[in-house]
């Protein structure tokens, strides 16, 4: 399994490092490949195509290391290691940011983060809200977060990721903790 994990760990490098000098729709397979030092039925071995390289960057290096975070309730800590994991390799994720159509970064991004909520959900051994209202159902309400989530991150990257993460993370919890008639009432 180490084995598996270390020639992943290579090709997402070697994408990470086309996508800061090439436009993402124009690297290859082949381009990954040689650049993690393995043929191309390797990264088959591995990945479907490039966005499923892409999905596993995002899930390996963002979403996998805040579970322990969350599963301790220590939701403040996770926001700023988003945030910090994401400035780390700022060049990147702004390059990525621009993939549009298609499998779009957004889209990869939005499905990540609607997978790890609904994973959470049941984690707690949550399947159902307890609530008269029948629309609101645990799909729903990780579509729902996962929405903002994705919203929150793929602003901050797409104005520069300017913001530091320990700000962007007092922000999120802001406005995750407010509902938008508290927010009309505040301004």
């Amino acid at each position: 399994m180490e084995g598996k994990r270390n020639i992943e760990e290579a090709l997402a490098h070697s994408l990470k490092e086309l996508v800061v000098r090439a436009p993402f729709e124009k690297i290859t397979i082949k381009q990954i490949a040689d650049g993690a030092g393995v043929i191309r039925v390797t990264f088959y071995n591995h990945f479907q195509d490039k966005y499923d390289l892409l999905a596993w960057i995002v899930r390996s290096e963002i979403l996998d290391p805040v579970r322990i975070l969350v599963s301790n309730h220590m939701y403040r800590e996770t926001l700023v290691l988003i945030f910090s994991n994401l400035m780390r390799d700022k060049a990147f994720y702004m390059r990525a940011a621009k993939i549009e159509g298609q499998n779009s970064f957004a889209d990869i991004v939005n499905e990540c983060a609607f997978r790890m909520v609904m994973d959470l959900f049941r984690e707690r051994g949550t399947s159902t809200v307890h609530s008269s209202h029948q629309w609101l159902t645990i799909e729903n309400l990780a579509k729902y977060y996962a929405n903002s989530m994705s919203y929150i991150i793929l602003e901050w990257i797409r104005t520069g990721m300017t913001v530091p993460p320990e700000e962007m993370a007092t922000i999120y919890e802001y406005i995750g903790t407010r509902s938008m008639w508290d927010m009309l009432d505040e301004f």
